[in-house]
């Protein structure tokens, strides 16, 4: 038997490859099959099964395509009613793989279709769950993704304290648990770094399984705190269940170089968005006008779908050279699918073209300590790291809600702008110039950079402790 996680830190999701005697599973692949195909041929194994533990908000599922270029079949738990053929599982089925089994455990909670698969060993052992977003490490998934449900996330958060209490947490200490995401992915509020740990453990650092929890305290610890999911979510869920264009065809309409005069043209006939997915310390110094910088080396997945709310939004690619595939298949992963192709010789054709170019002024941690004394400050890191300390009198304009909250921002205000490290200053940046803010100054290495210089005023938050 062969148990093998495997990780995308982009969408800090996990899906998994289990093999016993030639037969193989996959459970909540991503949107490409060439990965799972060549893992199942390097063992000689057939896959047999794509199991999906529920209709993903974060992801566009690859279980589709793998069905169809393998001959799997598609397996759901109870109640899901996915728009294709697949098979509706019961409550405590088993399925056979190779020497192994797979029971079917229904974990209603994060969504109502929501199950873990429990893995028996050779002997029949319980040997490793799969628990999808129903249990993470340190963590729960949340009870507020599901599409087109009358219940409330207080009545989903009742299902889920009753799975975890009557199917997962009655398994032995032993027991593997393999979650379907890790630390960074909005599907939970405070998941630990670990990808993998045991139903003992959680038992024992899981504030979400706390042996002396009630009914009342899991849906109130659950529910509080949660911030509005990424607007993509909805959508993706939408794709997972009623389907979507093949993976092959998304990619042979993406990857198609353009010349620049090709390229000018189609920005300006589609009303294309230019997507430059270069690093932010390259994009700074030139790039296209009006072009949106998203870099691919941060969580880039999720800032697509959280910055671009329109899935079928036609795009067209500035990238660094040889990764235009992997951008049009990261694209692909949260839904969009509408890619007309990347700018062939990158920003260098585009310049030796004679076509105008933009850039932006940035500057280093100790010339913000200068400036930031006559200048406003822009911090576009989410509410919680700016409440938690920032730049004594800096504006906070998280860049996961800057479209609706752009009007806080003043066209004829010079601001120096400023997030973590780097990374989404640009963005933001980008963003608002594209819309005709142009007085904006990118502080390189962020916050992380100002502090350690220790030249500026910081505010830090600090809990009040009241004497009784």
């Amino acid at each position: 038997m062969k148990v093998e996680q495997l990780y995308t830190g982009c969408l800090a999701e996990a899906a998994y490859y289990v093999e016993s005697n030639g037969e193989a599973v996959i459970i909540d692949p991503l949107r490409e099959t060439k990965p799972y195909v060549e893992r199942a041929e390097a063992d000689g194994a057939q896959i047999k099964y794509v199991l999906e533990t529920h209709f993903h908000a974060d992801f566009v599922s690859g279980h589709l395509d793998l069905a169809k270029v393998t001959g799997a079949q598609i397996v759901f738990g109870p109640t899901a009613k996915p728009n294709y053929e697949a098979h509706i599982a019961a409550d405590g089925e088993v399925l056979k793989v190779g020497k192994v089994t797979i029971e079917v455990l229904h974990t209603p909670g994060h969504t109502m279709e929501s199950t873990t698969y429990l893995l028996r060993d050779e002997n029949g052992k319980p040997y490793a769950v799969f628990t999808g977003d129903t249990l993470f490490i340190g963590d729960v998934g949340r009870p507020d993704l599901a599409v087109k449900s009358d219940l409330s996330r207080e009545d989903l958060a009742g299902h889920l304290f009753d799975s975890l209490r009557n199917k997962i947490m009655t398994l032995p200490d032993e027991v593997i648990v393999y979650p379907g995401h890790g630390a960074g992915s909005a599907c939970g509020k405070k998941m630990a770094k670990e990808t993998e740990s045991t139903i003992g453990q959680q038992k024992q650092f899981n504030y979400a399984l706390r042996a002396d929890m009630t009914r009342e305290e899991f849906v109130l610890e659950v529910t509080t705190g949660l911030v509005d999911p990424p607007q993509y979510f909805p959508k993706n869920a939408v794709m997972n269940r009623m389907g979507y264009d093949s993976f092959e065809s998304v990619l042979q309409r993406g990857v198609v170089a353009r010349s620049t005069v090709e390229f000018d043209q189609l920005a300006n006939q589609e009303e294309a968005l230019i997507l430059d997915v270069r690093h932010e310390s390259e994009f700074v110094k030139g790039f296209i006008p009006n072009s949106i910088s998203v870099g691919l080396d941060g969580q880039f997945a999720s800032w697509i779908g959280t910055l671009i709310t329109d899935l079928k939004q036609p795009i067209l690619l500035v990238t660094p050279e040889g990764r235009e595939e992997e951008t049009v298949t990261r694209l692909s992963r949260v839904g969009y699918d509408n890619c007309l192709g990347y700018l062939n010789g990158g920003i260098e054709a585009w310049k030796k073209a004679g076509n105008e170019v933009d850039s932006i002024e940035t500057i280093d941690a100790d010339a913000f300590a200068v400036r930031q004394q006559e200048t406003a400050v822009l911090d576009v890191r989410r509410k919680s790291e700016f409440d938690a300390e920032h730049v004594v009198g800096a504006q906070n304009l998280p860049l996961d809600f800057i479209n609706k909250l752009m009007d806080e921002v003043e066209r004829d205000r010079t601001y120096l702008v400023h997030c973590a490290g780097g990374y989404r200053s640009v963005i933001a940046i980008s963003i608002l110039k594209a819309r005709g803010f142009d007085k904006l100054i990118n502080v390189a290495g962020g916050y992380n950079a100002i502090k350690a210089s220790g030249k500026v005023a910081v505010t830090q938050y600090q809990e009040q402790i009241t004497e009784l």
